[in-house]
């Protein structure tokens, strides 16, 4: 039997979209976008305890 893949909802497919969304040259700023940008932060300093 062939496993089906779940479908994508709406909102799932929005937020995906948003991490990689910088929102350049708009008022405010992007929440997820921000907190990938975040993370990515943090992984990247060499200081950080592992």
């Amino acid at each position: 039997m062939a496993k089906q893949r779940s479908q994508r909802t709406q909102s799932q497919n929005d937020h995906r979209n948003n991490q990689g969304n910088a929102n350049a040259g708009t008022p405010g700023q992007n929440k997820a976008h921000a907190h990938v940008q975040g993370n990515r932060g943090k992984q990247l300093n060499p200081n950080q305890q592992k």
